[in-house]
Order: structure tokens, then sequence, then C-alpha cells
């Protein structure tokens, strides 16, 4: 795993992070995922109903592998280990090509597509991520990701 610091971000634009230690997205993981965000819909929380349906197996929601991100790309070492603060910004794009079954392993790779000054030692990351399921070829999530980095 690489560390950067604040003064080298801008030198790193168009490198590769990655991939990162794989995360596991377990049943338990899925379903406490939805009892916080009121979201219980079967495919996710019903393994005898999903079992049957469109996936062969609950499948984890998109939003909950996005969420996965934020411990993902930290363990990248994009992010400075000496910055104050570092803040999701915001998304530019998001998209979920592939579901992540039950009892899959995720991990991410992120390309740093831009580092933008914002002010006094603030900047703007823009990384590329894509998360890939262990043992599938289709992508889980592709997103442009945006954190905020304090000198």
């Amino acid at each position: 795993m690489t560390h950067t610091t604040f003064a080298r971000l801008p030198d790193l634009v168009g490198r590769s992070f990655g991939p990162s230690p794989y995360v596991l997205v377990d049943q338990a993981r899925i379903d406490a995922f939805a009892d916080t965000t009121l979201d219980p819909q079967w495919i996710h929380v019903d393994p005898e109903r999903a079992a049957r349906g469109p996936f062969g197996s609950t499948v984890a929601h998109g939003y909950l592998t996005l969420s996965l991100l934020v411990k993902m790309v930290q363990d990248l070492g994009v992010l400075p280990s000496d910055a104050q603060l570092v803040v999701n910004y915001g998304l530019n794009k998001v998209r979920f090509p592939a579901p992540v079954p039950s009892g899959s392993r995720v991990s991410c790779r992120a390309d740093l597509k831009s580092c933008e000054p914002k002010g006094e030692g603030r900047l703007l990351l823009t990384l590329a991520c894509t998360v890939e399921v262990e043992g599938q070829d289709a992508p889980a999530l592709v997103a442009e990701v945006l954190y905020l980095v304090v000198a």
C-alpha cells in the first residue's frame, strides 16, 4: 500500500491505486444496512425468496457497496496521512453494473483523476473508483468520487 502526503498529491494525478484489501459483504452486514436505511426490500433481506429471484441469492444494496468505498479508499493510501481533515465532498457519477451477492468479498481500485486547489491548504481530489467482486468479471460499482483534503 502506498502512503502519500498532502504535498505529493498533485504529483500523483494519473496514478492508479489498488486493489484494496477485501471487505466481506455477508448477510449480517446487508441486514444491518437494511435496518439502518429502512430499506428491507426482499432481494436484500429474504434469503428464501431471493434464492428464487433474479440473482439466485440476496444481494447487497447498491448504496451499501457505495458506503464501503470510505474504508476501501482509506486502505488504498491515496488519502494523505498528514492531512488535518479529509471529507467526502460528493459524487460526479455512480453506476451499479452488477450485483454483490451475499457472502461476497469486494475490493476497490482507484485512479487519481485530478487534484484541484480550493483555497489555502485545501485540495479537491477526484478519484475514478471501481469496486470489484472476487471471482466476478463485471464490476459492482463504478463511481467518480470527490474528497476535500485539508492540510
